[in-house]
C-alpha cells in the first residue's frame, strides 16, 4: 500500500506521524491534502533508516541538492563528501545525477553512509550502460529502460525523475516552434535522441502503466521531469515547455488513479515576470501536484553567481506555491560543482524556501526570524549566531571583525544604532 492509498483509506502511517510532527500540522488534515494528491512522502519501502520527506501544499518548502560523478570525475568518496556536506547545509533531500564510474557502487555508497531521502534519474544509468554494452545510446530497450528503474526502486531510491512528457508531438512541436538553446535536460535529450532515431515514440509515455506497477510496488515517488524545460529566459513559456506540461497533467491522473504518489518538475530559465504565471499553470493544468523547479535561474548573464540568480527565482517560486526547489551551485553551466559549491548552493535554496514560506504565512516560518531580532535587539551575539541560517560563517565573520568592545559589532563600534536606542529608551 501506497502512502496516498494508506491516506485514502484513512489509514494513518508511520511516516504520516513522523511528517505531521516535523511540519507542526494536524494528522488528519495532512491525510487529507496527501488523498487529493497536494502532499507527498518521499520514501521508499525499501529504503529503512531515514527520515520521510513531505513535499506540497502547506508543509515547509523543501530543497534538493544534486550530486553525482561526470565522465571526467568519478571519484565516490568525493561525491559521498559532498553529500555530506549537503546534509550538514542543510538540505532535505539528494539527488545521485552520477554518469561516471561505478553507477551502482556510488549509489550504494552514498546511501549507506548519508542517510536522507534519495532520487535519481534512471534513463542516465540505463544510456551509459547501453552505450557500454551496445556501443551507442539509440541501441537501447524498453526493457533495458524498465529492468533499471526496477533495480533502482529495489535498491531503495524515493524518487525518480522520469520524463514522460517528452513524446513525438512535443518534440515535433519544438522543432516546428525553434529555440535559441533546443533542448538542454540531459535525460531529454537521450530520450529524444533515441525516439527520432529509432523512428519509435518515448517508452516512458507509450508504456507508463509498466511504471506505475514499478511505482506502486515499492512506493517511490514519480517526479514527472520537464525533458522540454527552457534553458534560456528567452524560451521561457513556450508551446513546447506548456505541451510538455499538458501531458503531464495527463499522466498525473494516471498516476493517481493507481494510487501512484506524483509531482511535476518545472523550470529550468524564467524572466522574474513570468514566474507566477508558471506556477499557476502547472498547479491548474496538474490539478494542484506538488510542484517542483529547479531555481528558477531568471537571468542567464551570471555564469558562477547562478546559486544567487536561482535563489532570487526560487523565493518568487515559492511565494507563490512551488513546494521543492532544486538547488543551482556556482558551478552551474560551468564544472562540476565542489564541496563548496554544494555547500553555497544549499545555502542559496534554503533562503529562498524559507523567505518563500514566510510569504505564504506558513506557521512558524516568521518566528525564526522573529527570535534573530529579538537577540539583535538584544546584542546578543552568541543567540544571533546559534540562530543563523549558516552559524558557521556568521562565526568566522563575526571573529573576523574583530569589534573593539564585546556588546557591538566592527561596522558601528560605539555608534550602534540598537545599542543607543536602548540605552534612551531605557533611562526615558
Amino acid at each position: 500500500m501506497t502512502q496516498l492509498e494508506a491516506a485514502r483509506n484513512n489509514k494513518i502511517t508511520s511516516e504520516m506521524k513522523a511528517v505531521a510532527k516535523n511540519e507542526n500540522i494536524e494528522i488528519n488534515h495532512l491525510i487529507k491534502l496527501i488523498s487529493q494528491g497536494e502532499v507527498v512522502i518521499l520514501k521508499n519501502k525499501k529504503h529503512n533508516n531515514i527520515k520521510p520527506v513531505a513535499v506540497g501544499k502547506q508543509v515547509r518548502t523543501k530543497v534538493n541538492a544534486n550530486i553525482g560523478t561526470s565522465q571526467d570525475y568519478a571519484d565516490i568518496i568525493k561525491e559521498v563528501e559532498k553529500a555530506k556536506v549537503a546534509v550538514k547545509a542543510g538540505t532535505d533531500t539528494i539527488m545521485d545525477l552520477s554518469t561516471g564510474g561505478n553507477l551502482r557502487e556510488i549509489r550504494k555508497k552514498i546511501m549507506q553512509q548519508v542517510p536522507v531521502v534519495i532520487g535519481t534519474v534512471p534513463i542516465y544509468q540505463t544510456v551509459i550502460e547501453t552505450i557500454e554494452k551496445k556501443s551507442a545510446l539509440i541501441n537501447m530497450t524498453s526493457d533495458d529502460i524498465f529492468q533499471v528503474l526496477e533495480q533502482q526502486a529495489e535498491e531503495g531510491v524515493d524518487f525518480f525523475t522520469v520524463h514522460c512528457g517528452v513524446t513525438l508531438a512535443s518534440i515535433e512541436r519544438l522543432t516546428k516552434q525553434g529555440r535559441l538553446t533546443n533542448i538542454v535536460s540531459r535525460g531529454g535529450s537521450f530520450l529524444t535522441t533515441w525516439m527520432i532515431a529509432n523512428e519509435k515514440e518515448n517508452p516512458l509515455y507509450e508504456e507508463f502503466e509498466r511504471l506505475l506497477k514499478i511505482a506502486y510496488k515499492y512506493d517511490v515517488t514519480l517526479s514527472l521531469g520537464d525533458g522540454l524545460r527552457p534553458g534560456s529566459v528567452h524560451d521561457a513559456t513556450d508551446r513546447a515547455q506548456i505541451t510538455e506540461l499538458i501531458i503531464l497533467g495527463e499522466l498525473t491522473k494516471k498516476a493517481r488513479d493507481k494510487n501512484v504518489q506524483v509531482m511535476i518538475e518545472g523550470p529550468g530559465h524564467i524572466p522574474l515576470h513570468q514566474i507566477e504565471t508558471n506556477i499557476k499553470l502547472q498547479k491548474q493544468i496538474c490539478d494542484n501536484a506538488p510542484f517542483y523547479v529547479l531555481g528558477p535561474i531568471v537571468t542567464d548573464i551570471a555564469p558562477g553567481y547562478d546559486h544567487i540568480t536561482s535563489a532570487i527565482g526560487g523565493s518568487i517560486a515559492a511565494a507563490n506555491g512551488a513546494d521543492f526547489l532544486c538547488y543551482v551551485t556556482p558551478g552551474e553551466h560551468l564544472k562540476l560543482p565542489n564541496k563548496e559549491d554544494v555547500r553555497q548552493g544549499v545555502i542559496a535554496a534554503r533562503i529562498a524556501a524559507h523567505a518563500g514560506d514566510i510569504s505564504k504565512g506558513l506557521p512558524g516560518a516568521i518566528e525564526w526570524d522573529n527570535q534573530i531580532s529579538q537577540a539583535r535587539k538584544e546584542l546578543d551575539w552568541k543567540k544571533q549566531i546559534d540562530l543563523s541560517l549558516d552559524p558557521d560563517l556568521a562565526q568566522k565573520l563575526r571573529e573576523e571583525g574583530k569589534p573593539h568592545t564585546q556588546d557591538v559589532c566592527s561596522m558601528c563600534g560605539e555608534y550602534c544604532a540598537i545599542k543607543m536606542v536602548n540605552k534612551i529608551l531605557k533611562n526615558k
